[in-house]
């Protein structure tokens, strides 16, 4: 596994042995949409670890630092748009002392996989994904792990924004919540367990 480091990222904070970084966007509009199911999830993981997330001064993400059997790990969602989620990495790489790429995962919604279906790797491409685009532009790096939630593709490619960005309703709604269920499961996984045997827990079930 090749790793490359953080550009510009000195040491100020706690050293954590992992960053694990929830994407959505911010506001009541979006919540329970589809594009919104990394941040979803990982709130749903912190609070069943009994950790709650706050906003520290200078940043921009919500994050907090679980005690876990592999050392602490932080939780973050940024605050910013979708689209401008890499700004949220270099607070986040300082605070946590993080400048080994392989230790943060990034948890987004996926369009090329099936709803219901996760998938642990480490780097790829960023698939037209906006928030993975601007994390890979500010770290100057592809190569950091994800967990990929899937959410399956719109009826045509003109319904795509809609299809992301609006609250489903009904058996549509339910679906999302079972897939951020399952998505808070992997990340809980990704806590317990090394990578390795978190990927091959998460990509076997």
């Amino acid at each position: 596994m090749a790793l490359r480091r953080a550009r510009g990222n000195d040491r100020r904070g706690q050293k954590s042995t992992l960053l694990i970084v929830g994407l959505a966007n911010p506001g009541a509009q979006y919540e329970g949409s589809r594009h919104n199911v990394g941040g979803d999830a990982l709130r749903l993981a912190v609070q069943r670890r009994g950790g709650q997330l706050s906003l520290e001064r200078r940043q921009r993400a919500l994050s907090v630092t679980l005690p876990t059997s592999r050392g602490p790990i932080t939780l973050a969602v940024p605050t910013t748009f979708m689209n401008e989620s890499g700004g949220a990495l270099p607070p986040l790489l300082r605070r946590t002392s993080i400048d080994d790429l392989s230790q943060l995962v990034v948890v987004h919604d996926e369009l090329d996989l099936e709803p219901g279906r996760l998938q642990l790797k480490f780097g790829g491409g960023l698939a037209g994904h906006n928030g993975l685009r601007s994390i890979a532009q500010t770290l100057g790096t592809q190569d950091f792990a994800r967990l990929r939630v899937g959410i399956g593709k719109p009826p045509t490619k003109e319904q795509g924004a809609d299809y992301v960005l609006h609250r489903p309703t009904g058996k549509g709604r339910e679906a999302i919540g079972v897939d951020v269920a399952r998505a808070a499961d992997a990340i809980e996984t990704i806590l317990d367990y090394d990578f390795e045997e978190a990927q091959r827990r998460v990509n076997g079930s």
